[in-house]
């Protein structure tokens, strides 16, 4: 192991650390079980191996290796007595089919992201992303400590009797790759684009023929004229799949999705048959995935994009005016939505009123920094 690797390893493992002390305060010990009994625990459970589909191609180390992250804390907290198999998207269950096989039973745990299962309820959205939502600090902010991730357990667990967990956040996204530059809405009208979720929906309602493909399907279909447009995730990972030389035009920002968060999800009854132990690994090893893989796409982003820029691919804003009409009916359809579902509907009107509170105090603190800085960089 070279001295890289070596603290990266070390890093990882007092990040999972201190997660379990943080779960272990949170659940153990109002369970009258204290912190340094877990290791004492761990050797009177039970060795228990899942598989555990995904949503992503193993090529991609960031977001395949949010669920990488996650098994490995949970093999290391436990000494092993838990094994978690990440499972590439098509191994063993179709990339956004994974929610389905785990409300299923057919698996026991997986790692999606949940805007995928839209068409199952809509507010799935609000666990990943929705257009012109929150970032990824303020989605964590809403998740763990604005009430959001209560809320939406609660649905998961009565709606596809699931719970889960945050375990990845990719941060603001890009806006995609496009054959042709598109300055107008007009310019929109009968693209054939790959994206997924509302922000698919909203791109519906501007004129775009949505299509929605596992990220390892997404280079062939825009090298072959299937698709004009695509969006995946960013510089990074954008260039592992090759969207460079399918594509020349890159837009940004993602505004649908300016957070997305990725979830692990547990069959609710193989949750209940675990060990409290257990529970509180899989929350523990979570956050750490959580908050690995943000900190992997911050780090990693910008030098991939500079080599993207060297390529020759042609980096686009999107105009005012296609933002203007894509937030405008991003909020039509939240609306419309809130009429048809009642859990959207109280999910929204909860989530509102947090993104009012905190975009309020980030235009007074993140904001006031960010613009200070850009004014330096322009």
């Amino acid at each position: 192991m070279n001295r890289r690797d070596f603290l990266q390893t070390m890093a990882t493992r007092t990040v999972a650390a201190t997660a379990l002390g943080f779960a272990a305060g949170c659940g153990m010990q109002q369970a009258g079980v204290a912190p340094e009994a877990n290791e004492a625990m761990a050797q009177d459970l039970p060795e228990l191996t899942w598989d555990m589909p995904t949503s992503w191609p193993t090529a991609l180390d960031t977001i395949f290796g949010g669920a990488t992250t996650f098994a490995e804390t949970v093999s290391a907290l436990t000494g092993g007595r838990f094994t978690i198999n990440a499972r590439a998207a098509g191994e063993v269950a179709p990339g956004t089919e994974v929610l389905n096989v785990v409300e299923e039973g057919a698996f026991p745990i997986g790692h999606t992201a949940s805007y995928y299962y839209v068409g199952k309820s809509p507010v799935t959205a609000f666990g990943t992303a929705v257009p012109f939502g929150l970032t990824a600090q303020q989605q964590n902010a809403w998740l763990y400590d604005g009430g959001g991730l209560e809320l939406m357990q609660e649905i998961y667990a009565r709606r596809f009797n699931v719970i889960q967990f945050p375990a990845g956040n990719t941060g603001v996204q890009m806006g995609g790759w496009f054959r042709k530059e598109i300055n107008t809405v007009a310019d929109l009208q009968g693209l054939k684009m790959r994206i997924p979720g509302l922000g698919g929906q909203v791109m519906a309602r501007l004129g775009v023929t949505v299509q929605t493909l596992p990220g390892g399907e997404i280079f062939q279909a825009l090298q072959t004229g299937a698709i004009d447009a695509a969006e995946w995730v960013g510089p990074y990972d954008d260039e592992k799949l090759g969207l460079n030389k399918a594509a020349q035009f890159y837009y940004y920002p993602g505004w649908w999705e300016p957070g997305p968060t990725l979830e692990v999800e547990v069959n609710l009854d193989q949750w209940n048959d675990l060990p409290e132990f257990y529970q509180e690994v899989i929350r523990a090893s979570a956050y750490v995935a959580n908050m690995t893989m943000l900190a992997r796409y911050d780090a990693r982003n910008n030098d991939a994009l500079g080599r993207l820029l060297d390529s020759g691919v042609e980096l686009r804003a999107y105009s005012d005016e296609i933002l203007a009409a894509a937030e405008e009916a991003s909020f039509a359809l939240y609306n419309e939505l809130a009429e048809q579902d009642e859990d959207f509907a109280t999910v929204f009107e909860q989530w509102q009123a947090f993104r009012s509170r905190i975009y309020a105090w980030h235009n007074i603190n993140e904001g006031s920094f960010a613009r200070y800085y850009a004014s330096k960089l322009s």
